[in-house]
This record gives structure tokens, sequence and C-alpha cells, in this order.
């Protein structure tokens, strides 16, 4: 898919609801965007489902990585300004794996991420679109791969901007997630956080008097996990329609016939791995080709399959006919989970193995800060490195570093 380049472009400016005009910093960059790799996040909703509970949750994931790349030039700015040197070409680097951070998402994002897939994730058929793009713009995409990989050993900042517990990606996700959702709750501060950053011995960090920044950014997502990505109404059209999914696929081993996009039916009857991304170049070229609308338009026909269970999942998805969902503090025991399945089974006159596809016994994690897996640290005036939450005066902080679980009971009433 070679593309074609707009020799004619120039600097371009997008007008983003959330940060005003944003400028692409150069045309090759506007080329990347003008890819049909690219385009294709036009058509992969940011929030999945979550507009079946907030109707202006509409925007999209590229409405999210354009803003990102904005937020991005404005570390950039700061570090440089703060005497750090980021060359033209890691600025370049920097921007596009940030642009091209989300490009792996399948339909639905994370709500269908294992089931197009088998335990392919976004963030690796995001570096197999990068060096796929690298391959046809001769090399010019090695840098950004190898800084999205974390594989640029020479200033690991620059990897930290794009993936941590402090990265571009958040810092836009939350902000754009809570405009369109109108949960103002979970407005950060992000211009404070950025004029904040700091490089030391290499790696990313926060100046000491943005602790409170920071103790906001950490409450603020705890809060949009459990109101928005987590909303017990989202999570329960997101079940359903994995189990669409998964009843599709079932369908299609045992020989029926179902109507897909040739796109869609190409991952419905393959079970589709890491290996095939690398070894088959026409699978990275059939993902391209998906998106919410393959997904969506299947289900409307499917309402009409001869299948009770198909139909009627996707009659109630489509009619936002959504399970009830209970959640709790602690699991629902296997007698309460019994019950509803025989109460579903004798409603709607399905058998053992149909009314799995029906209710539904999960577990719900919300881990606001992640210490394990990379810590938010700050400089202090006397040159000393602390974890946010041992700097930090508000217990809450500390209690955010540990996961919160949920459990959850799914099934139709």
């Amino acid at each position: 898919m070679r593309p074609i380049l707009n020799r004619n472009n120039k600097k371009k400016i997008f007008n983003d609801p959330v940060y005003g005009f944003i400028t692409v910093p150069d045309e090759f960059i506007f080329d990347l965007i003008e890819h049909p790799f690219f385009q294709r996040l036009r058509r992969i909703n940011q929030l999945g489902l979550t507009h079946l509970v907030y109707p202006g949750a509409l925007h999209t994931r590229f409405h999210h990585v354009l803003g990102a790349m904005h937020l991005m030039s404005l570390a950039v700015a700061t570090i440089r300004r703060k005497g750090h040197e980021i060359t033209e070409e890691e600025e370049r680097a920097v921007l596009i794996a940030i642009l091209l951070h989300d490009i792996g998402h399948g339909p639905f994002s994370h709500a269908l991420e294992y089931d197009i897939v088998n335990k392919v994730s976004h963030e690796d058929i995001s570096g197999f679109f990068i060096q796929r793009l690298s391959q046809e713009f001769d090399g010019k995409l090695d840098l950004a791969l190898l800084v999205f990989q974390n594989k640029y050993s020479k200033k690991p900042f620059l990897y930290q901007l794009v993936s941590s517990q402090l990265d571009m990606d958040r810092m836009d996700y939350l902000n754009r997630d809570s405009f369109y959702t109108g949960v103002t709750e979970g407005q950060i501060g992000s211009d404070r956080i950025i004029e904040m950053l700091n490089v030391h011995d290499g790696n990313l960090v926060l100046e000491e008097k943005a602790i409170y920044s920071v103790e906001k950014f950490l409450v603020a997502r705890r809060f949009m996990y459990w109101q928005v990505y987590l909303h017990k109404t989202v999570v329960s059209a997101e079940f359903m329609l994995i189990h669409i999914l998964r009843r599709a696929k079932e369908l299609i081993i045992k020989g029926e016939t179902l109507f897909a996009s040739p796109a869609l039916m190409y991952f419905l009857t393959n079970n589709i791995e890491h290996a095939d991304f690398i070894d088959n170049p026409i699978t990275l070229e059939t993902f391209a080709q998906l998106d919410d609308f393959d997904i969506m338009c299947a289900v409307k026909v499917w309402q009409n399959h001869s299948d009770k269970v198909l139909s009627l999942l996707s009659q109630k998805l489509v009619n936002r006919d959504l399970f009830k969902i209970e959640v709790s503090k602690e699991p629902f025991g296997p007698d309460r989970i019994l019950l509803e399945k025989e109460m579903v089974k004798d409603k709607f006159g399905l058998n053992d193995d149909e009314v799995d596809f029906f209710v539904y016994s999960e577990i719900l994690t919300n881990n606001a800060y992640n210490q394990n897996k990379q810590t938010i640290n700050l400089l202090m005036k006397n040159g000393e490195i602390i974890d946010a939450s041992k700097a930090s005066d508000n217990l809450n902080i500390s209690a955010l570093a540990q996961p919160v679980t949920k459990y959850c009971l799914c099934y139709p009433v």
C-alpha cells in the first residue's frame, strides 16, 4: 500500500475542541496522518460503547492521537527549555511514536482486543504498523519504532513520554474523555504538569512543586475508571458485544453461514496469532480494513439470524436492551450464579451451553497508580528523587497505589 505523497502540503492546523488549534509540526507527519492506516482511526471510537451511557462520548482514536501529539510537542519544548538536548530527529521520532501509539487498536478498542485476535495486544499491532510504514517511507520511522518499543537506550525519557504512569497518552485521554462525557471530575491540569516536567539521569521526572497536580491527576484517573471506563452499564454492553462475537465465531466453526464484511470474516474464520502478523502480510493489511462499522453492520444483520443466541444478543445490543449488572465487593457465590442461569434458561428457552452467553460473573480491577510497573518520580529541591506517593502529604495517594477489585454479575431481565 505505497502512499501517494501530497507534494504540495503545508503545515496543517486542526481545530480541536479540547485544546484549540493544533498544528501539524512538519509535512512528513502530515503524510503519515493522510495514510489509510492512520485514517482508519476516524472509524474507531475512543470509548467503544460508552456512548450508550454518555451520549456525547462519540469521539474517535483519531481525535485522541492528534491531541496526544499536541501535548507531546509542548512536553518537548518544556524539556528543551530546561537545558536537555532533544535533536530534531528525536523530536520527530517521539511525535511519530505518540501519534501512532494507538494505530493498532481494533474495533471497539479494549472490549474486543483479545477476541478479534488471539493474545496479540494493540501495542504489538501498533508496532507492526509502524514497521510497515517505515518500510513504505524508506526507513523514516525507524527511530520512532525504537522509541515506541523502548529500545532507544540513549534517552529513556523519550519512551516514558509515550508510555509511563504520566505519559502524554494518559494526559490526553483524561482531558478528552472527561470533556466528551461531561464528567468534569476527570479534568486534569495537564498544562501545569507538562510545565513541571524535567529529566534526571536520562529519566522523566516532575519538579517538586508539581505534587498537588499529580495528586489531582491520580484521583481523576481513579474517578474516571469507576465513573466512565468501568461504569457498570458500559461493562454490561461490552460483555454483550464480546459474547456476540464469540457466538459468531462458534457458529462459523460449526459450518454455519453468517453475514460479515470480508475483513471481519477473515478474523472470524482464522485464529490469528502473533506470528500471523509477522509471516503473512495479508493479516496486517486486512486488519487495516477492520473498524467499528464492520462489527455493528454485522450485529445489525445478525439480529435476524436463525441462531437464537446470536439473534437475541444482537437485538438487545442494537436496541440498548442491556443486561442488568450487579457490582459487589465480594464474589458472587455459585448458588447465586446458578439461580440466575436457571431463571434465564426458563425465560428464553436456552440449554446449559447457551445460557453461558447470557449470564457472566467477572472481576473488575481499578489501579490508578501501579508502583510495580513504574513510578512517578519527583525531583526535590535538594536533588533527591522521591516516589510521588511517598512525597505526598495526602494519604489518598498511597491508597491509590493499591488496586481496587470488584465483582460483577451480568444477566438479562
